[in-house]
């Protein structure tokens, strides 16, 4: 499928909702957008699920949260902002547990929201990952709603990019995603190689699809007004500073961030590594802080690592801009988030050539083919050893991000919504 096929809707005039959108449901049922991003379940997903529902209530578009009750100490309903209100529905323990397990609880979380005092009042109902897209499914039927789907990731990527040590994706969430992909309304794919996935996957028409791109917070995630691009290479030169921002998953690669380290410390031995970021859910393979520690004490680079829980996110800016370099060595993204951000801080970045990456990074870094440390060690130090070129990089970067704001996305996403809802309208008269 080639780019055109994809197309995007008419974008309306910002500021301005369809007159037939005004309340959304979202369902994102087995992580909140109230999570710490960067730890268990919570990454990309939350920040997009949050920052799109801020940001259309600023719009005067209401919007209802559902997500599966997992902390026993939160209320029922929490309002985030102003026209945001996030549902804590039982399905489950309130207790967090394995997503694979969510999907045991799934038709209890379709008949909790059944009865909720607002189903069925919706415009759209915009589900986030395939276990949100099975619920969606069932209640966009029952209640006459277009539904909206994001997967955020497919099964069948992550299948064909496992690490080592990784457990394959059931095949429930297969077959799932392939219904879900077939019976939504309309699939939102955050990049035009999601799409051309979905295409070669479930054959998906351009018509069917829309690509709505994740973004990034502009007012948090700026360089810094003094922002220096120092030499490394004198006896009085500072300590380059590496950073890896993610779940200490084997996805994600820290492992090959920190056999990077021990690689770019051949040319340059005070290069330091701070990695945030915590463990992964319940039930999910981790490379934990003592593997890191372990793997970094063999290596002898044990005292050039730092490793910190993760952050809320404007210390998370603060980091970005506190580093020369950030690594990227995820084995699959399908939307390079944190490489975005980093970006938009002025910082460039070295990361593995995968789909995901590929469309973020364009000029603010560098996509290193495979994960070999040698080679993204190579990408490093090609940086650390050429000021101008940072510099030069990072004001590349900086441009991409600025084109990926999430106003943008939202212009994007709140055309989507106003068709189908408009589409809606018309049927009912």
């Amino acid at each position: 499928m080639g780019e055109r096929a994809v197309g995007l809707p008419r974008v309306p005039a910002r500021g301005v909702p369809s007159p037939a959108v005004r309340r959304i449901a979202m369902l994102s049922v087995h992580t909140s957008p109230l999570d710490q991003p960067g730890t268990g379940d919570g990454g990309g997903l939350n920040v997009t699920v949050r920052e799109q529902a801020l940001r259309l209530a600023r719009r005067g578009v209401e919007v209802e949260v559902f997500t599966r009750w997992a902390d026993p100490q939160l209320p029922p309903t929490v309002s985030l902002a102003d026209g945001v209100r996030v549902h804590h529905v039982e399905a489950g323990p309130r207790a967090p547990v394995d997503k694979h397990v969510v999907a045991n609880h799934l038709c209890a979380f379709v008949l909790a929201a059944q009865r909720h005092p607002t189903a069925g009042t919706y415009d759209v109902l915009h589900a986030h990952y395939w276990l949100s897209g099975w619920v969606g499914r069932r209640l966009a039927e029952r209640w006459s709603t277009p539904l909206v789907q994001t997967f955020h990731t497919l099964g069948v990527l992550k299948n064909a990019t496992l690490a080592p040590g990784d457990r394959p994706e059931p095949a429930l969430r297969l077959v799932a995603e392939e219904r879900v992909a077939n019976e939504a309304d309309r699939v939102l794919a955050l990049t035009c190689g999601e799409a051309r996935l979905l295409h070669r996957t479930y054959g998906l028409s351009g018509a069917r699809m829309t690509v709505v791109p994740a973004g990034v917070d502009l007012d948090r995630f700026r360089t810094a007004p003094d922002r220096v691009f120092p030499r490394f290479d004198g006896p009085d030169a500072p300590a380059p500073r590496l950073l890896f921002v993610g779940r200490l998953q084997p996805l994600k690669g820290p492992d090959v961030a920190v056999r990077t380290l021990a690689e770019v410390r051949r040319r340059h031995p005070r290069a330091r590594l701070r990695i945030v970021g915590g463990a992964s859910g319940a039930g999910q393979v981790s490379t934990g802080p003592d593997q890191l520690r372990a793997l970094a004490d063999r290596l002898g680079v044990a005292d050039g690592l730092d490793l910190e829980p993760a952050v809320d996110q404007d210390t998370l800016a603060e980091r970005y801009r506190a580093a020369d370099v950030l690594l990227a060595p995820s084995r699959s993204e399908t939307f390079g988030l944190v490489a975005l951000e980093a970006q938009a801080c002025g910082v460039p970045v070295v990361a593995a050539d995968v789909p995901g990456l590929e469309a973020v990074v364009a000029g603010g870094g560098t996509l290193v083919p495979g994960h070999d440390p040698v080679d993204h060690a190579r990408a490093v130090c090609a940086y650390l050893d050429d000021p101008a070129r940072r510099r030069q990089t990072a004001d590349a970067g900086r441009r991409t991000a600025d084109a990926a704001s999430w106003d943008r996305a939202v212009d994007r996403l709140l055309s989507v919504y106003g068709e189908l809802a408009g589409a809606r309208a018309e049927l009912a008269v």
